[in-house]
């Protein structure tokens, strides 16, 4: 008897709320054309009042056993001399909160042999994307900050990028509770189909340099400090502290003026 798995490394896994993830792996043969499977499910780390896990197995025909009915084993064919063919399936409760865990034991026993394999997932939070009116995400976020601490505390984290428009990300556990608090904003529009991960959105969550994208010269106008207002033309750049060196174009004597990146508007890119 033998039992093998496509994922051997990966029996444990982290899904979010309402998702589901699948292991396949092969059992037998059996001489017997039988291979008898049994289950032992446990869900934590509160046993007593964890939601209940949907957990489902299945053969080249269909589904073969799930925990929502009363059997606590199954038989399936192995006819022939090859593996028979599995997929295990678990789907994370809608209300699941971050930490709930549900552990698997599959126990198969081939002719008398009985290998038992483990298999876990997790709850994990996801982070959706909400579309906004265009120039209105701050609005938004206000909104459902004033929101995040009413009733199930759902919403974990907003971020709005300020290079981003028309979109907030907003990181939750129970994706329905976070759609039905957005739905009264009236700035918000919907959510996104599907969820995008922390190495997807990691590029907005590491502060831009505020010389990126000025070159030497570039024609800029100078937003603040005793100079705001002028015109200038960038000389020099210096990255490592964020500052650029500009001339005022508009002074009888040309005057070098070392600003913070942030402290100019480009008004004409350098041709």
């Amino acid at each position: 008897m033998s039992f093998t798995s496509d994922i051997d490394n990966d029996r444990s896994r982290m899904i979010s709320a309402g998702g589901s993830t699948t292991w396949p792996f092969q059992a037998g043969p059996a001489a017997s054309g039988k291979i008898t499977i049994r289950f032992n499910i446990t869900t934590g780390p509160d046993a007593e009042n964890a939601p209940e896990w949907n957990v489902t197995l299945y053969d080249s025909s269909g589904e073969l056993w799930s925990n929502y009915r009363s059997k606590k084993d199954v038989e399936a064919d192995s006819q022939g001399k090859n593996q028979k063919e599995f997929k295990l399936e678990v789907i994370a409760p809608k209300g699941a909160r971050y930490g709930d865990e549900v552990v698997i034991d599959v126990m198969l026993d081939v002719d008398g042999n009985e290998i038992v394999e483990t298999f876990r997932a997790s709850a994990k939070q996801s982070i959706m994307i909400l579309k906004t009116q265009i120039d209105q995400e701050k609005s938004v976020v206000d909104s459902l900050l004033s929101k995040a601490n009413i009733g199930e505390k759902d919403i974990f984290a907003i971020l709005s990028p300020g290079n981003l428009r028309g979109y907030v990300f907003v990181e939750g556990m129970n994706t329905e509770r976070l759609r039905e608090k957005t739905r009264d904003i009236r700035k918000a529009r919907s959510f996104v189909d599907g969820e995008t991960s922390l190495n997807e959105i990691n590029h907005y969550l590491t502060p831009l340099s505020t010389v990126v994208g000025i070159v030497e010269g570039d024609l800029v106008e100078l937003i603040n400090g005793p100079f705001k207002g002028e015109r200038a033309r960038v000389q020099h750049i210096d990255g490592n502290k964020e500052e650029i060196t500009v001339e005022l174009i508009e002074a009888m004597v040309p005057i070098p003026v070392t600003v913070k990146g942030d402290s100019v508007r480009i008004i004409e890119k350098e041709k």
